[in-house]
């Protein structure tokens, strides 16, 4: 059996898990979210208790059991208290402010980067060099992080660009000259 896919998950209280045949619905106070189970994979919620089984011990289907509960229990923590990723600009000039629904970016290009929000994640930008992420879905906050560094990724002689807010970027010596 999977190890992680055999853990129980603990419903705090003020959230609410239901299963409706193929999809697992999850409700708190921040919003709501929804898994579709894998073919193969069956959800029980009892006593505040939510355990997963699957039907047969195929490769897929044991990737899919672990895959499953990691998700039922990001969403419950989702829902409860939510997810937040930071992230830091670093360089002279470099900067980010908030248009609408979209994040524009001056890193170094010859023109202004513009990154649409997706729903259900709101951003901060506090002296234009760091940016908050805030929602209730793990992925997609994290993804949208991802594209926000991958408009800059930090430079490894310079420690310019964008980086994870705790990240330990490591600077390179350059090329030594001959003498």
């Amino acid at each position: 059996m999977s190890r992680i896919g055999k853990q129980p998950i603990s419903i705090p209280s003020g959230v609410e898990v239901r299963v409706d045949n193929t999809k697992v619905l999850v409700k708190g106070p921040l919003g709501q979210l929804e898994w579709s189970l894998y073919p193969g994979i069956h959800v029980q919620v009892e006593n505040g208790v939510v355990s997963l089984t699957r039907s047969n011990d195929t490769m897929k289907l044991r990737a899919m059991h672990g895959l499953t509960r990691a998700e039922i229990s990001n969403q419950i923590v989702g829902v409860k208290d939510g997810y937040q990723r930071d992230l830091e600009i670093m360089g002279v000039g470099y900067r980010a402010q908030i248009q609408g629904d979209a994040l524009s970016f001056t890193v170094g290009y010859a023109h202004p980067v513009s990154l649409n929000l997706p729903q259900g994640v709101k951003a901060t930008v506090d002296k234009q060099t760091f940016i908050s992420l805030k929602g209730i879905d793990k992925r997609v906050v994290s993804q949208v992080a991802a594209q926000i560094r991958e408009l800059k990724v930090p430079d490894v002689y310079k420690n310019k660009g964008i980086k994870y807010a705790g990240e330990v970027l490591r600077k390179k010596a350059g090329k030594a000259g001959k003498k």
